[in-house]
């Protein structure tokens, strides 16, 4: 073990060479911090699918058509009245709806924009809210019978948002053409897409676009959950035999909002394992600027090193000297690495939250702090370890010889 003496005389070459030591405590924080950066960020993000996962995914399907881009936007397949009586009959289904989505077009005073306008059953307004993950934040729900009425997203409530001035209860819009009383407003979701929709009834939206009158993009339901696989046999089955279509040859898919989910997160795992990879290679070179800041360490005290020994130093406490030497700069770079990842993230959570994407929010763990400090502490120690252990083999005479 190094004793409190070689601890003092580490940390005072250390500070001599200052220079050399900031130097090589910057090649190793960047790494630290992109790790800290991105990994915190992927926190983040899988907390977020979990939260989706316990508060919509579990007993819930989607059906769609199968179509090229978003809903809405390929009119060349659709589904039916008929296909929603198919899936609300099959065995495990308790509650089967019908959703429209199509790009509209809104204006307010001499502003004109494009969003996406969403249409759903009143009568299953508690299916749709638990699947799209929203709540009413002010006003009140979409009754049956409402026509030339809207729920609106979080980001018209916003100034500069969507339009200039924030719209507030009972204000108008023009959707396609024809004036819209807002009747309520949904709370944040955090995405800018998600948080600029607007809803309204089917019925209302038959009138809008009489050509897509009972043409659904999509058909959600509620299942039991428990057999959520069999469930989805069922649905296809049946969904085959009322399209007339043969197995293998289905123009629609059947998902469960789970299997969704767990695709985000695979892909999500896929882009944060690539990029801590990346980060790893930065930390590898900074390891190498390490072993080298050692090495010359080594070779700028091979006096004092015959010196030492000369006066009884053992092999193992002149290892151990330029060991803590390169894990002390090992620790600082990662307790450094880490200040600044927080001053990254920090920023960017803000960025974000003002541009509408709030879900992208980082997490700090006790672990992510913890794992950030060892790592960048072993790397600089292990980087230390050959020449040390050469350090530690230089014979006393060949030392003080040395010029």
């Amino acid at each position: 073990m190094i004793n409190k003496e070689l601890i003092k005389y580490s940390l005072n070459h250390i500070f001599h060479r200052k220079a050399r030591s900031l130097l090589t405590i910057f090649s190793i924080l960047v790494g630290i911090a992109t790790i800290f950066i991105f990994v915190s960020f992927g926190q983040g993000l899988f907390d977020y699918v979990n939260e989706l996962k316990s508060s919509s995914g579990a007993d819930k399907l989607m059906v769609m058509p199968k179509g090229i881009g978003a809903p809405g936007l390929d009119t060349t397949f659709f589904l039916t009245e008929e296909d929603i009586t198919a899936v609300k009959k099959a065995t495990g289904v308790y509650q089967a709806t019908g959703l429209y989505s199509k790009p509209a077009e809104i204006v307010k005073g001499k502003v004109k924009k494009y969003v996406f306008l969403i249409s759903y059953n009143p009568d299953d307004s508690k299916l749709i809210k638990e699947i799209f993950s929203v709540r009413l934040e002010e006003g009140r729900d979409l009754r049956n019978g409402d026509t030339s009425k809207a729920i609106l997203g979080y980001n018209y409530r916003l100034k500069d948002k969507t339009f200039p001035n924030a719209l507030t209860l009972n204000d108008n819009i023009e959707v396609q053409g024809e004036k819209v009383r807002v009747v309520g407003f949904f709370q944040e979701i955090g995405n800018p897409q998600d948080d600029s929709n607007i809803y309204i009834t089917n019925d209302y939206f038959e009138k809008l676009y009489p050509n897509s009158s009972k043409k659904y993009n999509q058909i959600l339901a509620r299942v039991d959950s428990s057999n959520i696989q069999n469930v989805i046999i069922n649905i296809e089955s049946d969904l085959r035999k009322s399209r007339n279509l043969k197995e293998g040859k289905e123009d629609f898919f059947v998902a469960s909002f789970e299997e969704l989910l767990e695709q985000f997160t695979q892909a999500l795992d896929y882009i944060v394992y690539f990029v801590i990879f990346i980060a790893l290679i930065s930390v590898i070179v900074s390891a190498v600027n390490t072993a080298n800041t050692t090495i010359t360490s080594v070779i700028e005290r091979i006096k004092e090193i015959g010196i030492m020994k000369a006066i009884g130093a053992q092999n193992n406490e002149i290892f151990m000297i330029f060991v803590f030497e390169s894990g002390f700069l090992g620790l600082i770079a990662g307790v450094f690495g880490i200040l600044l990842g927080l001053i990254v993230t920090s920023v960017a959570k803000v960025f974000l939250e003002v541009q509408g994407w709030g879900f992208l929010s980082p997490n700090y763990s006790w672990q992510l702090f913890l794992g950030c400090i060892l790592f960048a502490t072993l790397t600089g120690a292990i980087s230390g370890i050959i020449p040390a252990w050469r350090a530690s083999k230089i014979r006393p005479v060949r030392a003080l010889r040395y010029e």
